[in-house]
Parts: C-alpha cells; sequence; structure tokens
C-alpha cells in the first residue's frame, strides 16, 4: 500500500504517445509528468486568463504597455532616475559625461541665439552689416570648434582617470552632443549647478 513504484511503473514523458492520451487513463496508472505544485499552477491559470485570444486585444496591450514605458522614460529624463533612462544616457560613465558638461559654460549652446542675430543681420539690406554677420558666423564657428576641443581633451582625459575599467565608446561624441543643446533643453535634465565640479 505504502511501497514505492517500480521502475517500469515511472514511465517518462516521451513513452506517453498521442493515441494513448485518447484512451481513458487507469486511474493507478502514472501520468508521465510531475504534478505542478499549487502556486504553479495558480500562475499559470493567471497567465492563461490574461493571455488576449484576439490579435486587436493583444496589438491594444502591446500599445498599452509602450505608452507606460515611454511616460516612464519621460519622467526618467526630467527626473535622471537611472532605472528608466534609455539606452544611450545610462550608466556612470553617461552621468559623470553629462554632469561634467552641465557643469561648465561651452560656446556650442549658445549657437542657436546667435545663429537667429546672425540671420536678421544678414538679411538687412545693408553692405557693412552683411560683411558684420559673414565675419561673426566665422567667429561663432572657430569658437566653438575650439572650445569644443578643450571639452573633449578635457573629457577624454577625466573619463580615463575615473573610468580607467569601464567601455568609454562613444562617450566624448555624446558629451559633444549635449554642448550644442540649451541647458534648460537638455535630456536628462541636469543634475548639476554650472561651477560644480562632478
Amino acid at each position: 500500500m505504502f511501497r514505492s513504484r517500480s521502475k517500469e511503473e515511472k514511465a517518462p514523458t516521451d513513452k506517453v504517445t498521442a493515441d494513448l492520451s485518447k484512451q481513458p487513463r487507469d486511474p493507478e496508472a502514472p501520468k508521465g509528468r510531475p504534478t505542478p505544485k499549487r502556486s504553479e499552477a495558480q500562475t499559470q491559470r493567471r497567465r492563461a486568463a490574461t493571455v488576449p485570444t484576439d490579435r486587436k486585444e493583444a496589438a491594444k496591450r502591446q500599445r498599452e504597455a509602450r505608452r507606460t514605458d515611454l511616460a516612464r522614460q519621460r519622467e526618467a529624463l526630467a527626473s535622471g532616475d537611472e532605472r528608466y533612462l534609455p539606452a544611450r544616457d545610462k550608466g556612470p560613465v553617461r552621468r559623470f559625461v553629462r554632469d561634467f558638461v552641465d557643469s561648465r559654460f561651452a560656446i556650442a549652446e549658445f549657437f542657436l541665439p546667435m545663429a537667429v542675430v546672425i540671420l536678421v543681420l544678414s538679411m538687412i539690406r545693408v553692405p557693412s552689416l552683411q560683411n558684420i554677420s559673414l565675419l561673426l558666423w566665422l567667429g561663432v564657428i572657430v569658437l566653438i570648434v575650439i572650445d569644443s576641443i578643450g571639452i573633449w581633451l578635457r573629457l577624454k582625459k577625466q573619463l580615463s582617470e575615473r573610468f580607467p575599467n569601464e567601455p568609454k565608446r562613444g562617450a566624448v561624441a555624446y558629451g559633444l552632443m549635449r554642448t550644442l543643446q540649451m541647458r534648460r533643453l537638455r535630456l536628462p535634465k541636469p543634475q548639476v549647478k554650472r561651477g560644480e565640479r562632478p
């Protein structure tokens, strides 16, 4: 009565064929698989209940999931929460690059307002103002290039000192692209004040 089953009775699952499943099963015979725990059975039932039955429902749920992920990402970009940031902004290296760029003035961040002023000057039909606007264009571009080279060199040095074993591929380019954006329009939002060293 309390004896263990013999090896012949313990048939593995691969021996159970499809035509045997059509026949009524003997209650004493092994079923060919272990009985699932109650918690596993309940989770399988819940999963079966939540799986959508038609394609429209599946697409709707996928859209809702995508929408919640995007909303979470937007909040993370505003607050700087590392968990929900996009992949390009994640990690200690990228965070340091953002703080390094945000803690200093860069000429490139003033490019858009200066470009508007220069364009207005170039549209005025006075030859001397048009010549000044051309010189301003040239001066702004030269200043941006010189400032970007300085940031590039300093940032590369800081990254090699602080993160010798971390992958730093694309981090300097990421920082230079951030300098081109005005401070209040940068995403993720700046977490350090100007002059405050990261």
